[in-house]
């Protein structure tokens, strides 16, 4: 390895052992937070700064703009620092202490916007994309813009890759929650190349159920369920949406540590609930994957593991 951007994926999997209920298929998890900055955003943010390099979009002595909640934002001032672009980001306190403070650890220069009581809503998420936005506009400034920009997709097709690698074409599903949607469209992208007829289904809070129902709302699971149907996602891939209850993946997520050790971040619990459902649905024989995107150590402040 060249240097530490090398170690962005081949993260590992493993088959839950002990809270897959009987009668259930086989589930496994892909553990994203063994990349560098402990989520699968590292991968989305590589191929974006990457990606724009290659176009000439972005060059040396330029700065680099985005909005997030934490995992990209981490990711990108990450990928900058090491390449020697400064980042400016845009996020909100609605999002966790651990992120906000490992984002300005890495370098980001940080502009918070102002929350309803603390919840994650589609006008949040609007005014921190127009702030981006309106950011961007300034000389040498590059904006990343990650609900538009189709690298964050390319970004998750290795993903796809390591699975099919590590478990062979016999996968009958694999679920994820919609943030930007690059990652279901990635390993979507993936398994289509390889020829795979594996069921691609999307996951997202009950509260805002924008895909399946049509209906927008708050909840607390950062990095998805952003109100609004993602421009990266596409519908052809998708074999159908399920609505997972925020509770329901919290408890996930405590069930994961304690008795499979598997510490990860709520959106990871919403998957793993997801996964279980699907295996519960699809029966004994059936092989289920999905990810866990980030990892635990970023939401303790916020209560998740408090028992």
């Amino acid at each position: 390895m060249k240097n530490i951007l090398d170690t962005i994926g081949n993260t590992p999997i493993v088959k839950l052992q002990k809270i897959v209920p009987e009668g259930s298929g086989e589930v496994y998890v892909k553990l994203e937070a063994y990349n560098p900055t402990g989520s699968k955003k590292d991968r989305m943010a590589l191929s974006m700064i990457e990606g724009a390099e290659k176009k000439g979009l972005l060059t040396k002595g330029m700065s680099v703009v985005e909005y997030s909640g934490g995992s990209t934002g981490a990711g990108l001032a990450f990928v900058c620092g090491i390449k020697g672009y400064q980042f400016r980001l845009i996020t909100a306190d609605a999002f966790g202490k651990e992120k906000i403070g490992l984002m300005k650890a890495l370098g980001a220069d940080l502009e918070i916007i102002k929350s309803e009581n603390g919840k994650i809503t589609k006008e949040l998420i609007s005014k921190m994309i127009a702030r981006a936005s309106e950011i961007s506009n300034e000389s040498g400034t590059f904006f990343t813009d990650q609900l538009n920009n189709y690298d964050v997709i390319e970004g998750f097709v290795p993903l796809g890759n390591e699975i099919l690698k590590e478990l062979g074409g016999d996968i009958d599903a694999v679920c994820d929650t919609i943030g930007t949607a690059g990652t279901l469209m990635g390993i979507a992208k993936s398994f289509k190349n390889a020829g795979s007829n594996c069921k691609i289904v999307a996951l997202e809070p009950a509260s805002s159920p924008i895909i399946s129902k049509g209906i927008k709302g708050a909840h607390n699971v950062e990095g998805v369920g952003l109100g609004f149907i993602p421009a990266l996602y596409n519908p052809e891939y998708v074999h159908n949406a399920i609505a997972i209850e925020e509770s329901t993946a919290r408890k996930t997520c405590r069930d994961l540590a304690i008795r499979e050790g598997i510490f990860c971040g709520t959106s990871g619990g919403m998957n793993v609930a997801g996964a279980l459902k699907l295996s519960k649905d699809l029966g004994p024989k059936s092989k289920v994957v999905t990810v866990a995107c980030d990892s635990g150590l970023k939401y303790l402040s916020e209560g998740l593991f408090d028992f």
